[in-house]
């Protein structure tokens, strides 16, 4: 009976381990998409920026021209 117990209890202790591990894994590969998303989004509000800054310049050179 106490071979069982402790049978039981290694095998619950290493399941325990197991699912542990796995949950950082989980954990890990999730953070890692979520920074690959954010460092996506900041390109893009970089080049929409920088395609504003170009219209505007674009559009203070053509009024030059009238002038």
């Amino acid at each position: 009976m106490s071979k069982g117990l402790d049978s039981a209890a290694s095998f619950n202790d290493r399941m325990a381990d197991v699912r542990n591990n796995a949950l950082g894994g989980l954990v890990d590969a999730d953070l890692e998409r979520e920074t690959a998303k954010m460092q996506a989004l900041q390109v893009r509000q970089q080049l929409a920026y920088q395609a504003i800054s170009m219209s505007n310049n674009s559009a203070q050179n053509i009024l030059m021209l009238f002038r």
